[in-house]
C-alpha cells in the first residue's frame, strides 16, 4: 500500500514537471505525461517497478478518463446532427476501417487466431484526439465555423463507434453471430439499467444534494464505479460501465454541474492514465519506431482520403473539405484506451501497442503545428487541387469571368465576408427594403452561405476575402460602397486594418465600413482608408441599456414580446 502511495507520488511530481516544460514550449501535456511515465518506469529509471502498482494506476485513470468522456458525449447534438456530418462521419469511420484492414494485413500484422493487431490498429487509426482538436480549434476561435462544427461532429460520433467496438470487444476470440448478439444483448441491458436509474433515480438524489457540492461530486463517483461493477456482473468491463455511466448521466439535469465539480479530478486521473501507460512504452527498436512511422503515415493519408473525399462529393467546397481532414489527422487518446484493452485481453502484442504509443506522441506534435497553421496549408494546397481537375464552387464564377476578360461587375454594395453580424443585416435590409437586396454582392467562402444565398437569387462569389485576386475578380473596384462586418478575431488571414487598405487600392473612391472589436484600433482604421468604422460594443451597450430601463419601468415583458415579434419575422441565413 504504501508502495503504491510512493508511486502515484512520483507520477503527479514528474507529470507536473514535465507539464510545466510542455506548457512553456507548447506541446500537447499528453506528450508530457506519456514521457515522465517512460522516465520513472520500470524502461526508464525504474523508480516504479512494480507491475501492480502501473495496473491499477491505468485502471483507475482509464475508468475515470471514459467516464469524463461520456459525460461529454451529447446524445441530443448527435440527434440533431445535419446530413453532412453523418456522411462525413460515415465515410471517414467505414472508409478508415476498411483502408487500415487492407494496410495493415498488407504489412504482414495478424488478424486471426486470437492475434487482432490489425484490427486494433486500423479501429485506432480511425479515431482523431478530442483533447488536442478542441484545444487548438478554442485558441483559433474555429468551434463555431463550419469546418469546425463538422470537426466536431465527425469526434462525436467516432466516440460512439468506439463505445460499440468497446462493447464487441471481449467476443474477439470468439466471433459467433450468437456470441455478438449476447455481448450486444449485455450491453443493452447496461444502458436500459444506466438509462432508467439517471432518469428517475438520480434527479431527486441530486435535487436534494444540489446545494452540497462534495455529496454531488461523491455521488457522481459512486454512479461512475456502481455502473462499473453491474458492466462486471454481465461480464462486461468495468472501463466499459464508466463510459455508459457518463453517458446515461450527460442526459439528465445536472450534467453540467456534475462536470463542473469533477472537472479538477478528471485531470488527476487522467494525468494518472497517460503516465502509466508511458511506464509500459520499452525503449523502442527500429522494428517499432518503423511500425510507429508506418502507422503515422497510414492514419494523415487515410484521414485526408476518407473525411475530405466525402465532403467534397456533397459539394463543401475544397476549403470545407481540406481543413476538417487537416483538423482530424492524429490519433486519439481513446484510441490509446482501445489498445489498452486489447492488450489486456491479449489480441494485441506489446510491441504493437508500444508503436501506436509513439505514433500518437509523433501525430499530437505535427498535428498541434499544422493545425495552427491550417488556413496557409488549405491555400497551398487549392491551387494544386484545381489543377489536377478537381473543381470548387466557384469554378462557374471563374469561367464566367474568364469570358469577360478576367473578372465580373460587382453590384453597388458588396458586402466582404458573411457571418452573424451580415447574416442580420441581411435580415434587417429585407424586412425594411427588400429592393436593396438587388443590389448587393457578397463573397465568402462558406458553402452554407454561397448555396443558401444562390437559392434565394442573391449574387454571391465564392472565395476568399484575405485573397486580393479574389477582390480583383469580383470587380469591387467599381462598387460604391463595400462593408468589411467580420471582427478581426474571426477572419482568417488578414484583419480589417489590412482589408481596408486592399479595397482602398483597388477603388479609390467607394465608401468603406469596417468593424472594430478594439477601440485603439478605431484610428487605425480610418488611416488606412475607411469611411466609417462600426464598434459593435456600442451597439450592444445601447440595447443592454434600453433593456435596463424598461425592468426598472416594469415593461421587460413588453420590451421581450417586442424582441420576439422581430425574431420571428427574421429569415436569417446564419443562425
Amino acid at each position: 500500500m504504501h508502495e503504491l502511495i510512493r508511486d502515484i507520488t512520483l507520477c503527479i511530481l514528474f507529470a507536473w514537471v514535465l507539464g510545466l516544460s510542455a506548457h512553456f514550449s507548447r506541446q500537447p501535456l499528453i506528450l508530457a505525461y506519456l514521457i515522465a511515465g517512460f522516465l520513472i518506469g520500470p524502461f526508464g529509471m525504474g523508480w516504479v517497478k512494480s507491475q501492480e502498482s502501473i495496473t491499477v494506476i491505468s485502471e483507475l485513470g482509464l475508468i475515470f478518463m471514459l467516464f469524463m468522456i461520456g459525460l461529454e458525449i451529447d446524445l441530443k447534438k448527435i440527434v440533431r446532427a445535419g446530413k453532412v456530418i453523418l456522411f462525413a462521419a460515415g465515410g471517414q469511420l467505414i472508409g478508415g476501417v476498411l483502408l487500415g484492414i487492407l494496410f495493415f494485413v498488407g504489412i504482414g500484422l495478424s488478424m486471426a487466431n486470437g492475434h487482432f493487431d490489425a484490427l486494433y490498429l486500423c479501429i485506432a487509426c480511425a479515431l482523431s484526439s478530442t483533447v488536442i482538436i478542441v484545444k487548438v480549434l478554442y485558441e483559433k476561435r474555429e468551434l463555431d465555423t463550419l469546418p469546425g462544427r463538422i470537426t466536431l461532429g465527425v469526434l462525436v460520433l467516432q466516440d460512439i463507434f468506439a463505445i460499440l467496438f468497446l462493447a464487441v470487444q471481449p467476443s474477439l476470440g470468439n466471433l459467433q453471430v450468437s456470441v455478438i448478439l449476447l455481448s450486444i444483448a449485455r450491453v443493452g441491458v447496461l444502458v436500459a439499467t444506466a438509462l432508467v436509474l439517471s432518469r428517475y433515480v438520480l434527479p431527486r438524489l441530486f435535487h436534494q444534494i444540489a446545494r452540497r457540492p462534495e455529496l454531488v461530486l461523491l455521488g457522481a463517483l459512486a454512479w461512475c464505479f456502481l455502473i462499473g461493477e453491474i458492466a462486471e456482473k454481465l461480464h462486461l468491463s468495468r472501463e466499459m460501465g464508466s463510459l455508459v455511466a457518463g453517458v446515461s448521466l450527460s442526459t439528465f439535469p445536472y450534467a453540467l454541474d456534475v462536470t463542473a465539480k469533477v472537472t479538477t479530478l478528471r485531470d488527476f486521473f487522467i494525468t494518472l492514465f497517460f503516465v502509466s501507460l508511458g511506464m509500459t512504452i520499452p525503449i523502442p527498436g527500429a522494428s517499432v519506431i518503423g511500425l510507429a512511422l508506418m502507422i503515422a503515415a497510414f492514419t494523415v493519408v487515410s484521414r485526408v482520403v476518407t473525411t475530405f473525399a466525402p465532403l467534397y462529393l456533397m459539394k463543401q467546397g475544397l476549403r470545407a473539405s481540406l481543413l476538417p481532414a487537416i483538423n482530424l489527422a492524429q490519433i486519439s487518446e481513446f484510441s490509446l484506451v482501445v489498445i489498452q484493452t486489447g492488450v489486456a485481453a491479449h489480441h494485441i502484442s506489446t510491441e504493437t501497442a508500444s508503436a501506436a504509443s509513439f505514433a500518437f506522441v509523433v501525430l499530437a506534435v505535427l498535428s498541434t503545428f499544422v493545425m495552427g497553421r491550417s488556413d496557409q496549408v488549405t491555400r497551398g494546397l487549392i491551387g494544386p487541387l484545381k489543377r489536377i481537375g478537381l473543381r470548387d464552387l466557384d469554378h462557374k464564377h471563374e469561367a464566367d469571368a474568364g469570358h469577360e476578360g478576367g473578372h465580373e461587375e460587382a453590384r453597388r454594395i458588396v458586402i466582404l465576408g458573411f457571418f452573424r453580424a451580415a447574416s442580420a443585416l441581411l435580415s434587417e435590409i429585407e424586412r425594411r427594403s427588400p429592393a436593396v437586396l438587388e443590389q448587393i454582392t457578397v463573397i465568402d467562402f462558406n458553402p452554407l452561405v454561397f448555396r443558401t444565398l444562390t437559392d434565394r437569387g442573391m449574387h454571391v462569389v465564392y472565395g476568399d476575402i484575405s485573397n486580393v485576386d479574389t477582390l480583383v475578380h469580383a470587380g469591387v473596384g467599381k462598387s460604391e460602397l463595400i462593408i468589411l462586418s467580420i471582427p478581426d478575431s474571426l477572419l482568417k488571414g488578414a484583419d480589417n486594418e489590412k482589408l481596408v487598405r486592399h479595397v482602398r487600392s483597388l477603388n479609390p473612391t467607394a465608401k468603406i465600413v469596417a468593424t472594430a472589436e478594439i477601440l485603439a484600433n478605431v484610428n487605425d482604421l480610418y488611416e488606412a482608408g475607411a469611411d466609417y468604422v462600426t464598434v459593435t460594443r456600442l451597439s450592444d451597450a445601447d440595447e443592454l441599456y434600453k433593456v435596463i430601463e424598461a425592468a426598472q419601468a416594469g415593461l421587460l415583458e413588453d420590451k421581450r414580446a417586442e424582441t420576439d415579434v422581430l425574431l420571428s419575422e427574421r429569415r436569417e441565413v446564419l443562425p
